[in-house]
């Protein structure tokens, strides 16, 4: 385990009103898991041992060799976007005083730099996995979490990156991988990889009330094999993450909030006393009490602190380790889940928000309590080839499905007229809902599954699709 030893101070690690809303609330989760006796990997540029989780780092293991541990005698900038990743997902909000903890605040971690004076390359990440791959076991990893991308967009069979992320999924490990936040309809290694969490970003505007959300500009579409991204939505605007510590901006985040909260009787002394730390303009000192404050309120609101050693960030960087962090609660409350069971409860669960186009958000926003919740009444457990749908078998093509509260289930598509009672499922011991229809002629077919009579869903294991006009997708079958 890897400690730290904090300074002693006299200042509040409460939130200011700028605050944002902690995960545990922002997603109303279940806070009695908190991924205890799970372990998550990171791939990342590079990491501080922040109090909030220091203690539970188990392994820290650096591919190109330039740090050989975390004892870090100056914090580069390299260091904070791991740092925060971490904290996003399974912090305790230890310089919050709990406020700002990651859902997997019990979670042991296993950090892997992967990059070199600073630069993140394709070999960096390959290594990085495959050093997973041969740990795994020895560390018991479970999940692991990307918040970055190689450097093209390339074929499944052509990216090693890809191959190794698939890998990790056949041997059962969740992959979670952040979308990218550039906007466009692109997808890159890891995150085009057909197994692994895709995760784009939603933002709640700092509200309560769905009806506020908005879409985070992720990436999103068709990958280059013809798979829909991301599949699910998480929080990826107004995150609070750590201030890295032993940093100017640290130093600037506390003197900042020492000054905003000194009560009026003490705000000037404080002030002249602390100003030039706080890095505000001399002007202030002329002006009176009540204008010195709100100055330096706006100086707060502009460098996004939320509270003494916290700021809010942005970027699907943070919703895929929330994400990750979901999995853990998940695989605590049911650690029998595999990969593709994992997959399935958080799909099914997540729900589109309404007047946004389905290709931007796969299958909607993560809905942390639910998914928790169905994890925990999960009684089958499923391989990582099992639920592939469709597949050939002895001729006939076949469609498998995993609904525990499904009473009927029917195929309808372009093959038989969009019938929503001709073609039925029937249920088998391990689960498994299946339909069989006899071979196709050569050609692209849309098909959906009917649940109960009513519900027309898409087929959640097959990642090709497109937009039903609907708000929702077709699935897609090609024959030749």
């Amino acid at each position: 385990m890897f400690g730290l030893k904090m300074a002693t101070h006299n200042h509040l690690h409460g939130q200011n009103r700028f605050a944002v809303i902690p995960t545990v609330e922002k997603l109303k989760a279940n806070s009695e898991f908190t991924g205890k006796g799970v372990t998550i990997a990171f791939l990342d540029s590079g990491f501080y041992p922040h109090p909030d989780f220091a203690t539970r780092i188990i392994k820290f293991h650096d591919v190109s060799g330039e740090e050989e541990s975390l004892k870090i005698v100056e914090p580069q900038s390299h260091h904070w976007h791991g740092t925060q990743t971490v904290a996003t997902c399974a912090g305790d909000g230890n310089l919050s005083d709990g406020i700002y903890r990651g859902l997997a605040s019990d979670a042991n971690l296993v950090l892997i730099k992967v990059s070199e004076t600073g630069r993140i390359s394709d070999k960096s990440i390959e290594n990085g996995l495959l050093w997973i791959i041969e740990n795994r076991v020895e560390f018991n990893i479970q999940i692991v979490n990307m918040s970055l991308g190689g450097d093209d967009d390339i074929p499944l069979n052509e990216s090693r990156i890809n191959k190794l992320a698939e890998e990790l999924v056949e041997l059962g490990v969740i992959v979670t991988v952040a979308a990218g936040n550039s906007n466009e309809m692109r997808s890159i290694p890891p995150a085009n990889a057909p197994s692994v969490i895709t995760v784009g970003g939603y933002s709640d505007e700092n509200q309560f009330e769905n009806n506020s959300f908005d879409l985070y500009h992720s990436n999103f579409g068709e990958t280059i094999d013809g798979i829909v991204k991301p599949e699910i939505l998480a929080p990826a605007m107004f995150v609070a993450a750590p201030i890295l510590p032993e940093t100017k901006d640290y130093e600037v985040a506390e003197t900042l909030s020492m000054i905003a909260n000194s009560p009026n009787y003490a705000f000037r002394q404080t002030f002249l006393d602390n100003w030039k730390k706080a890095e505000l303009p001399e002007y202030i000192l002329s002006t009176d009490i009540d204008t010195a404050k709100q100055l330096v309120e706006k100086e707060l609101n502009r460098a996004k602190i939320v509270s003494t050693h916290y700021k809010h960030v942005d970027g699907t960087s943070f919703a895929a380790p929330i994400t990750a962090s979901v999995i853990a609660q998940m695989l605590e409350a049911n650690p029998k889940l595999t990969p593709a069971g994992i997959k399935g409860i958080l799909v099914s669960t997540a729900s589109r928000l309404a007047d946004f186009p389905a290709i931007r958000q796969g299958f909607g926003v993560l809905n942390a309590s639910l998914a928790v919740e169905e994890a925990i009444k999960e009684m089958h457990f499923f391989g990582h080839k099992t639920l592939v749908s469709p597949n050939i078998e002895a001729g006939k093509i076949v469609f498998l499905h995993h609904d525990d509260n499904a009473r009927s289930i029917c195929l309808a598509g372009d093959f038989n007229d969009w019938n929503s009672s001709e073609t039925s499922f029937t249920l088998g011991k391990n689960g498994i809902w299946r339909a069989e229809i006899s071979s196709l002629a050569a050609g692209k077919y849309r098909y959906k599954f009917v649940v109960n009579g009513e519900n027309w869903i898409e087929d959640r294991f097959n990642g090709m699709k497109d937009e039903d006009g609907y708000g929702g997708f077709n699935s897609i079958l090609m024959i030749g």
